[in-house]
């Protein structure tokens, strides 16, 4: 039996470096109501940078905002066109008693042209405003990219947490059936203080294991499954040229890359500061954000808007020329042609009830949209301040397990162990203190993992580029 538990201590010493390490174990045989990592076939090990260059790739909302931007500009090359002339032909003063062409002096072949001319600048400035409403499009377009990259680091850090926290189970796993057989050993031969009840509790523990492992497997091909938004080709040929191949992945056959990032943060000094930012210095740090010059960009447009109203006080011109042919009298005599050229404008004189009511429209309408940046700006900052206290707790629980709660489960569960193998302590005590073991060392990759997932949040208020939200795995800048 003491032969038995000092192998078992030298196991549950290899069991902690193995559970406490970045690679999977071999895979193990099958065995009946054991629950493994799913031996899906891998064709591809996929890495945060893979995933955030094929969700930038294959976004279908950029494609249409470029279509939206096209059509905006082609808009503004046309409102800058003077409308189509107008021409008209008839028959004027013809006799209705004979309809003869010649009867009468009046009687005219009728050939008109004419032309109007929009109101004051209108043309100029409504080129100007469908120019600036299309200015929006590039940052709305860089705004996008860094959401998608934002929401696909996050599915692969969720991925990436399950895939690691079943690496540390499975390893245990294999502890806890030893325990099982020792315990087994030691109460099938009457040796030692292993009791009945021990063995339950050990096989428990399994059980609960298994559990967690189905939990886990679950969130793993559940946060796979949303990737494949970002890294499928469903329907790319519909709405894009560019195959895309090499970034097209099936969430079927991936399995992830085993190192977490380490995302560098952008302003580390704004990030760790432990007093909350002036409002004045966030407001010029998240002034270039692309998504608040977006909506500068519309401000602007709205504008354009007022000046657009301003013109309707001016009157609309039109100039008109016709020529009229007449035939020969009756006793054939010749008979002039005649020439008309006129000027059509119109009065604005009653402005109450229209141009007065469309400017104080235009003039709401700009102010409302104003108001849209400061909402989003005060939204940035409270989100930013948000982040940034929850990566400051996520920093000191970081510092508490490692250097304290870590070594000190570990120096438990070797306690108890070694006090079980010197027959002086007790069998449920070496599972509590392993369970406790391994529970710390999934707490301890959870804050891990949650740490880079709120860098990446915070990264994106900081940001002007996309590409800098995760610029530690070199990402090109994707178009």
């Amino acid at each position: 039996m003491q032969k038995t538990r000092s192998s078992l201590t030298i196991q549950f010493g290899m069991g902690f470096l193995l559970a406490t390490g970045v690679g999977f174990l071999p895979a193990q045989a099958e065995e009946p109501g054991r629950v493994s990592v799913p031996s899906a076939p891998v064709n591809r090990v996929l890495s945060l940078e893979d995933t955030v260059r094929a969700a930038r790739r294959n976004d279908p909302w950029l494609v249409g905002n470029q279509y939206q931007q096209d059509s905006l500009l082609s808009l503004s090359t046309a409102a800058s066109t003077l409308p189509d002339p107008k021409m008209s032909v008839g028959i004027a003063n013809l006799a209705a008693d004979s309809f003869e062409f010649d009867q009468e002096p009046m009687t005219q072949f009728k050939v008109g042209i004419s032309q109007m001319f929009p109101r004051g600048d209108t043309l100029s400035i409504r080129q100007k405003q469908l120019q600036l409403s299309s200015s929006q499009y590039p940052y709305q377009r860089e705004d996008r990219r860094a959401k998608v990259t934002v929401a696909a680091s996050q599915l692969w850090l969720n991925a990436y947490k399950a895939q690691e926290s079943i690496a540390l189970i499975e390893s245990d796993r294999e502890l806890f059936e030893q325990l099982v057989d020792v315990a087994q050993a030691s109460y099938s031969s009457a040796l030692g203080r292993t009791r009945q009840q021990d063995i339950i509790r050990a096989q428990l523990e399994l059980t609960t294991l298994d559990d967690r492992l189905t939990v886990l497997n679950q969130q793993l091909e559940t946060n796979l499954q949303k990737l494949s938004e970002w890294l499928s080709d469903y329907f790319l040929g519909e709405y894009s040229e560019t195959t895309g191949v090499d970034y097209l992945l099936q969430s079927a056959h991936l399995s992830l890359e085993r190192n977490l990032p380490n995302i560098p943060m952008l302003n580390r000094a704004l990030y760790l500061s432990t007093e909350a930012s002036s409002p004045q210095a966030l407001y010029e740090q998240m002034a270039l954000h692309p998504s608040v010059i977006a909506v500068e960009r519309k401000i602007e447009a709205s504008a354009a808007g007022i000046e657009l109203a301003q013109q309707k006080y001016k009157p609309e011109w039109g100039i008109n020329a016709s020529y009229g042919y007449r035939d020969d009298d009756p006793m054939s005599n010749r008979r002039a042609d005649l020439f008309s050229l006129g000027v059509t404008f119109d009065l604005p004189l009653f402005t109450n009830n229209r141009q007065d009511k469309e400017y104080q429209s235009a003039v709401s309408q700009s102010a409302a949209i104003r108001t849209e940046k400061w909402q989003l700006l005060r939204n940035l900052v409270a989100s930013f301040e948000a982040a940034r206290v929850q990566l400051r707790r996520l920093n000191e629980r970081r510092a508490l397990y490692k250097d304290q709660l870590l070594p000190q489960t570990h120096d438990q569960a070797e306690a108890s162990l070694t006090a079980y193998t010197n027959d002086d302590g007790d069998f449920s005590e070496v599972v509590r203190a392993r369970i406790a073991e391994l529970n710390a060392s999934i707490v301890a990759l959870d804050i891990d993992v949650e740490r880079q997932k709120t860098i990446v949040q915070m990264n994106y208020f900081l940001m002007t580029s996309a590409s800098e939200i995760t610029a530690s795995s070199s990402i090109p800048g994707v178009k």
